[in-house]
């Protein structure tokens, strides 16, 4: 939480160019968060050029903690053919990025062979890159061998075609297959059930409900201790009800811990913790400890979505905003997929659960001061590009306070699953 916040001022000399950084998460069979893709939102798709895959690396670079950011996940980042001669490549570990290679134009099909020694001396150089199916066709034969990824766009693909195609590439290459635009729980099974293993789209932050559905011991202690904290119980009730969950204690105490809070001190009891955090930072990371509490088949990414959301609301509130409101900020981010976490609709879950009127206003009904960040935040991960818009002028924010918030969120949310 040291890093410096520019959201009012950039640091001095960086000069960088107003785009407008957005992320799709891809997901592995476990449905963990195994990467991100990153790409420039103000780009239309199939249009941008090596002056923005550049422009786009060095808002990336600049803007985070490189040592953070991506940490642990691969980022994915669109390239053009011009692009991959270009300098700024040199400033990457090429075993944290992969390249998304382009077909050419159909008019310049002739020329395949052509661009072949490039490709080959980007991957002499570390890099990996991803293609789309059409590097099964003959006519990519040559650049086959050069996949450590395909992706199948299940927007453009028929079911049908895909299970082809997938056929095709478990026969003919060794690369690793992503379907991309997965949007519904129908379609992850389809291309599941043939063998994918990697999914970016966001089936996986709808919520399913469930008849029946119960909150599960676990999640009902979190709301509990939540309730408490925000009646200003006094410690001895709120260590009362840790006492009956060990497993929730210990949690606890693990995230306070971790590197992502940057506590001086470890923390070794929960009278300690409410001593150092106070009541309000303790509702912020009562909330944080729902996302650890899954209920039944709910993806373990949702939680990582949720933890990015919160962190990313509070920074862009941080300074237009009082305190609390920041604190109030990170808690609808997190909840804004406690539907998705419990199993049952967003009324019905926040009706558990003592909550701020302007969280609710925001999580129910969009209103408020808050439901801007909201707005903002999801389509961080979205193609809404009017939302986006809309939101940030609503806020007066722009774009290089928008990608600082988003990639330091990020970073923030790998430093936590570091714990695990």
């Amino acid at each position: 939480m040291s890093t410096p916040n520019p959201l009012t001022t950039l640091p001095t000399g960086q000069a960088l160019a107003p785009i407008a950084i957005a992320r799709q998460a891809i997901l592995d069979e476990g449905r963990n968060v195994f990467g991100y893709e990153l790409f420039d939102r103000s780009v239309v798709s199939n249009e941008h050029t090596a002056s923005s895959d550049a422009q786009l690396l060095f808002n990336v670079l600049s803007l985070s903690d490189s040592e953070a950011l991506p940490g642990k996940k691969t980022i994915f980042i669109n390239c053009t053919h011009d692009s991959l001669a270009g300098g700024h490549l040199d400033l990457v570990a090429p075993d944290r990025v992969v390249l998304e290679i382009p077909p050419l134009p159909i008019s310049k099909a002739d020329q395949i062979p052509d661009y072949l020694p490039s490709l080959q001396e980007i991957q002499r150089r570390g890099f990996r890159m991803a293609f789309n199916y059409s590097i099964l066709t003959r006519s990519y034969e040559s650049w086959l061998p050069l996949a450590s990824f395909i992706k199948f766009d299940l927007s453009i693909l028929k079911p049908d075609a895909v299970g082809s195609f997938i056929k095709l590439a478990q026969a003919k290459s060794q690369a690793r297959l992503i379907a991309e635009k997965v949007e519904t729980l129908k379609q992850y099974e389809l291309v599941a059930g043939l063998g994918i293993k990697l999914f970016q789209g966001y089936w996986f932050a709808q919520p399913v409900m469930v008849e029946g559905q119960t909150i599960r011991p676990a999640q009902a202690t979190i709301l509990q201790l939540i309730n408490l904290v925000r009646k200003q119980a006094s410690t001895n009730e709120i260590e009362e009800v840790l006492k009956r969950d060990p497993t929730l204690s210990f949690n606890l105490l693990r995230f306070i811990n971790s590197a992502g809070f940057g506590m001086r001190t470890e923390v070794t009891s929960f009278k300690h913790a409410v001593m150092l955090l106070g009541l309000n930072r303790l509702f912020k990371w009562a909330a944080l400890l729902m996302t650890t509490s899954r209920s039944g088949d709910t993806p373990p990414a949702v939680g990582t979505t949720a933890v990015i959301r919160g962190r990313l609301m509070e920074l862009l509130a941080t300074e237009i905003l009082s305190v609390d409101d920041c604190d109030n900020a990170f808690v609808v981010g997190i909840f804004s997929l406690l539907d998705t976490m419990l199993g049952i609709p967003m009324e019905q879950a926040l009706a558990t659960v003592m909550l701020p009127a302007s969280v609710t206003d925001a999580l129910l009904h969009k209103t408020g001061p808050l439901a801007p960040f909201l707005e903002l935040t999801i389509a961080c991960e979205t193609g809404d590009d009017v939302a986006f818009a809309n939101a940030a002028n609503t806020l007066g924010l722009n774009s290089n306070q928008i990608n600082w918030a988003h990639l330091q969120a990020l970073a923030w949310a790998e430093t936590l699953t570091q714990v695990d």
